[in-house]
């Protein structure tokens, strides 16, 4: 009995000087207007001990930015004849639109596999929850290529040297959203990870709205769609039709 309550002691101890985490973020907001081309957030923070002070250690920290999943079909392209056609397909339920990972060092010195696979730290690690019954090595295989068609597309990175830490309190990452970012509520979660394991994390939320113009037309497409392709169609008409009537006086 007495060496149960000295073991708790210990655990409630050593839980007690874990440290915590106070996370920030540049803009809570970011609008996306008519020649939006991106923006770069700031996501910084202090590493404090429960008292309040500095941290009594170093940590490692690892910041995700994430945006909201969506259902997406990933298809793989074969050449027949010369000519390259889709072939297989895989659906996965919750990609990610957007995920970005810094780190203050490599994260397979930071974390073991297990660790990475239980918090999504890394571009393989990312949870995408396939639709039907698929082969595990062909869920690896599509997976990897959905990150591959992302990453060219800026909207997947990985920056093993992203983070910096000040003096053992301060830390700071930047990371780039592109123009072609989807709205809505994206996640940044910050970890503090000593020896391999996650001791702190807190999350922060930012904000992507369309405003102005945009924020009209996606409002009409999404709540009045029959009427929204209506008007597409019928302006392609009359573009096709002024074109037509201009090239014919050339």
């Amino acid at each position: 009995m007495k060496r149960l309550f000295a073991l708790l002691c210990l655990v409630l101890l050593g839980a007690a000087r874990d440290p915590i985490l106070v996370p920030e973020v540049s803009q809570h907001e970011v609008e996306v207007r008519q020649g939006f081309t991106g923006t770069e957030l700031l996501l910084f923070g202090a590493i404090l001990d429960p008292q309040g002070a500095r941290a009594a250690r170093d940590y490692d920290i690892v910041v995700v930015l994430k945006g909201p999943t969506q259902s997406i079909t990933v298809r793989e392209k074969q050449k027949h004849a010369g000519i390259w056609i889709n072939a297989a397909a895989a659906q996965f339920r919750s990609a990610p639109s957007f995920y970005a990972v810094a780190s203050s060092r490599p994260l397979a010195q930071i974390v073991d596999g297990r660790t990475a696979a239980i918090y999504e730290l890394g571009l393989p690690f990312i949870q995408l929850s396939p639709i039907g019954t698929i082969d595990p090595g062909r869920q690896v295989r599509f997976a990897a290529g959905l990150a591959g068609v992302m990453a060219d597309e800026q909207l997947y990175q990985e920056d093993p040297q992203g983070v910096t830490v000040s003096g053992q309190v301060l830390y700071q990452a930047r990371i780039a959203l592109p123009s072609s970012v989807q709205t809505g509520t994206y996640t940044a979660e910050t970890f503090a990870v000593s020896k391999g394991r996650v001791v702190a994390s807190a999350i922060a939320t930012v904000q992507v709205e369309k405003r102005g113009f945009e924020r009209l037309v996606a409002d009409f497409a999404r709540h009045y769609a029959f009427f929204y392709g209506l008007v597409a169609v019928a302006l392609s008409i009359l573009m096709g039709w002024l074109a037509g009537r201009l090239f014919a006086f050339v």
